[in-house]
């Protein structure tokens, strides 16, 4: 079932987790390698892959190092208006 509904912050927050760690696999580095190349302490990289939690900052380190720092850059782009009806677009 499709849905309409935007996710939720919780969501979000469990599919960010799940892609820098994937991510950091993927590039074969250890929690212990990614913390020491992006200066994020190993408790807080341990913190954010169980739970979510990190701030800021060190989420951003983290993308530099596994190279996607890039994928931010739409975050809070205004959108086109998209038309509200069929005679709008005709």
């Amino acid at each position: 079932m499709l849905s309409f509904l935007p996710k939720s912050p919780s969501e979000i927050q469990d599919e960010l987790k799940a892609k820098f760690k994937a991510k950091r696999k993927a590039l074969k580095l250890t929690q212990e390698q990614l913390a020491i190349k992006s200066g994020v302490s190993l408790g807080s990289l341990k913190r954010f892959e169980a739970s979510g939690q990190i701030s800021l900052e060190s989420l951003l380190k983290l993308a530099f190092i596994l190279e996607c720092l890039g994928d931010f850059d739409g975050v809070c782009q205004q959108k086109e208006e998209m038309p509200k009806s069929i005679e709008d677009l005709i």
